[in-house]
């Protein structure tokens, strides 16, 4: 056998010449950026100017006063706002958060420890624009929006509804113009709501979306949101203090955290401290939200049911008593009727808190006329 030996020339195979991986390119500079403490814009919904912290939602004294549970809440800024006029490209915020924990098992991270942006339009109307998104503790810095035409126009920033704030400013391109925004029209009063979780913002995407939120720019007004997650209870400690307030209309929305007896107790009192006080502002009384489970338990159907019945009581006592503007919002339809209104049941998603902030309009529009 004769073996056969081939041989491979090297000439006929091509070569590739291998091009060295390009260098990565170098991470864009910052942007220049001139900054502003918001404190010197217009700050909204804090009715108290004697605060322990900056954005406090309750005074300095109510410390001691009322329930630890509610002190600690009202570190928390929701609702609270910074409106400014700006002729800028892009909208930056750097804000300063006291909680290592972003966010709670109801509640997104830009809820409970972001910003949320608002533009108004050239029509006038307030419409979204974006965020700013936490992601360190406790400073964060981030571009809410950017590209956009330098033209003059107004903005709104909500503050985060759960994490107290330490510190807040807006930065713009250095050489822009930012001002603070023109104040509210002379007599147009904030509107005071006073109630539970649900109206501390629980379980909003961002701070926008809330019904006291919506309701503030429907209605083009200040709002002052006085909700204390778990602990809006109508208690008389707490009730004294919202009566220090000078607002358009009071809105009563604590049922979800009371039972029966303790509306029986406290309903009518606290609106008489209310009333020694402010002996003609509207008062509005609100319905506990039916539980969207209670189609099927019974024993969170009995409980709205009963609440319901109680708070009509207290009102038929007004009435009769003749105490003067006192107002009333039902709640069978606070969350809409195919369950898809909370989270949990009991917490609105942005839908639920759509559908809420519709019927609180439909009963206030009359009222703040």
């Amino acid at each position: 056998m004769h073996r056969r030996t081939f041989l491979l020339s090297t000439a006929s195979i091509p070569v590739f010449a291998q091009t060295p991986a390009a260098a990565p390119a170098p991470a864009p500079a910052p942007p220049e950026l001139d900054w502003i403490d918001a404190k010197k814009l217009t700050v909204e919904g804090f009715g108290y100017k004697d605060v322990k912290a900056p954005y406090d939602r309750l005074p300095a004294r109510a410390e001691g006063v009322v329930r630890p549970e509610v002190w600690n809440l009202s570190r928390q800024p929701a609702g609270a706002l910074v409106r400014f006029v700006a002729s800028a490209t892009a909208i930056h915020a750097r804000w300063t958060i006291t909680n290592k924990t972003f966010t709670g098992a109801n509640s997104t991270p830009i809820a409970s420890s972001g910003l949320d942006l608002y533009a108004k339009t050239d029509e006038g109307k307030w419409r979204w624009l974006g965020v700013g998104r936490p992601t360190k503790f406790p400073e964060n810095t981030d571009a809410m929006i950017t590209g956009i035409p330098a033209t003059e126009r107004e903005f709104m920033v909500y503050l985060p509804m759960h994490n107290p704030v330490q510190s807040l400013e807006i930065g713009v391109p250095k050489g822009a113009k930012i001002a603070a925004a023109p104040s509210r029209a002379a007599g147009s009063k904030p509107i005071v709501f006073y109630g539970t979780s649900i109206t501390h913002g629980y379980s909003a995407s961002r701070g926008g979306m809330t019904h006291v939120s919506m309701l503030g720019r429907m209605f083009n007004r200040e709002v002052i949101n006085l909700g204390f997650s778990g602990n809006g209870r109508m208690e008389p400690e707490v009730v004294k203090l919202v009566a220090e307030l000078d607002p358009a209309v009071f809105v009563l929305d604590c049922l979800p955290n009371m039972s029966a007896k303790d509306v029986r107790e406290r309903a009518v009192p606290g609106v008489k401290i209310i009333r020694a006080v402010h002996p003609q502002t509207p008062i509005l009384l609100v319905e506990d939200r039916n539980i969207e489970t209670g189609f099927l338990v019974k024993a969170r159907h009995d409980a709205n049911e009963a609440n319901h019945a109680a708070l009509k009581e207290a009102f038929a006592q007004l009435q009769q008593e003749k105490i003067p503007n006192i107002h009333y919002l039902g709640g069978d339809d606070l969350l809409g009727h195919d369950g898809d209104g909370t989270i949990d049941g009991s917490h609105p998603t942005d839908l639920g808190f759509s559908r809420q902030a519709a019927e609180f309009e439909r009963v206030l529009r009359p009222i703040l006329k």
